[in-house]
């Protein structure tokens, strides 16, 4: 009887549907009259681990490069490098990527699947001597607070009565700035300083993920940056923001758990539809696309870019037996 139920449990999980993502980014530049170009810095390809593994990646650059290399940077992530030879007056990097993604879900913005230790159940508690000299840097506050308004504001989200529950404490803040700013789409380079946000009430995906960061850093919590990719589901009860370009949130460490994903754009706790592309302790060390051209400022016309994510599951693998 025991070995038949063991055999249905394996039955039914190798029926079910694997979950498989296909991004698809473009990025077309366009000049004035055939301009030189420089050296260009790519970061496409997703990160791989326990819940999301590259199942194939490809890459098409027209011109195309007269030298290209990858390399994995001080932070594990995945960079290119395209040099080039012919002037053009059309730059086009089109990136295909198939992933299987496996999603911790988290419908009710709670701490998916998570199993802290016990001293870090509650805030304030402190990270482990083997943790703390790599974890030094990414607790230190990065962005400017001369009058403690991002400190003020993090602190609205802790206990008046004792310990604040850790799970409650980074839940609140990361829908407080979900349902409580506007999301703006800025085309803009660079980000709004966490003040600025905060003075605002409004941001992108960039910006909030720099304010969340900031705010669990104020708390002494380790936190860094990721850039990737949002799904945002055809149809059914969720309505994600950000789609249509790449995307921004944040993770936060906690013992026993590890590095956390936290999306205050969408209310996101868990990976649940987002694809990690880089971790970074800033956001200038994330940057998807960037070089340079020589010629004169107005032979620069357009830069275009076009990011589509969409499920194409796998069918259920063979439910054959399994050796026990």
């Amino acid at each position: 009887m025991c070995h038949d139920r063991a055999t249905r449990r394996r039955t039914v999980r190798s029926r079910l549907i694997l979950p498989v993502l296909e991004v698809r980014h473009i990025t077309t530049y366009r000049y004035r009259q055939p301009v030189a170009l420089g050296e260009h810095r790519m970061m496409f390809r997703p990160r791989e681990g326990h819940d999301q593994r590259v199942l194939n990646a490809n890459l098409i650059i027209n011109p195309a490069p007269i030298r290209q290399r990858w390399m994995l940077d001080v932070f594990g992530n995945h960079v290119g490098y395209a040099s080039f030879g012919a002037r053009t007056t059309e730059l086009c990097f089109d990136s295909s990527v198939t992933l299987q993604h496996n999603p911790s879900h988290a419908e009710d913005g709670t701490l998916p699947d998570l199993t802290l230790e016990d001293y870090a159940l509650t805030y304030p508690f402190t990270y482990g001597g083997d943790e703390m000299p790599d974890l030094m840097r990414l607790i230190e506050r990065h962005n400017r607070d001369p009058h403690h308004e991002v400190d003020r504001w993090a602190r609205r989200f802790l206990s008046p009565n004792g310990p604040t529950s850790t799970s409650a404490l980074l839940r609140g803040i990361n829908q407080a700035i979900w349902q409580g700013f506007t999301y703006v789409a800025r085309e803009e380079k660079g980000l709004q300083e966490p003040t600025t946000t905060l003075k605002l009430g409004s941001g992108s995906c960039r910006d909030f993920a720099l304010l969340m960061m900031e705010a669990v850093r104020a708390l002494g919590l380790a936190a860094r940056f990721v850039s990737g990719y949002l799904h945002v589901p055809a149809r059914g009860n969720r309505s994600n923001i950000g789609g249509g370009a790449t995307h921004a949130w944040l993770q936060v460490f906690l013992p026993g758990a590890g590095w956390v994903e936290f999306d205050p754009t969408n209310g996101i706790v868990g990976n649940r539809d987002l694809i990690r592309v880089a971790v970074v302790r800033e956001p200038a060390q994330a940057v998807p696309l960037s070089g340079t051209w020589v010629g004169a400022p107005s032979d620069h016309l357009a830069m275009n870019v076009a990011v589509t994510v969409t499920r194409t599951d796998l069918p259920p693998s063979d439910p054959s037996p399994q050796p026990r």
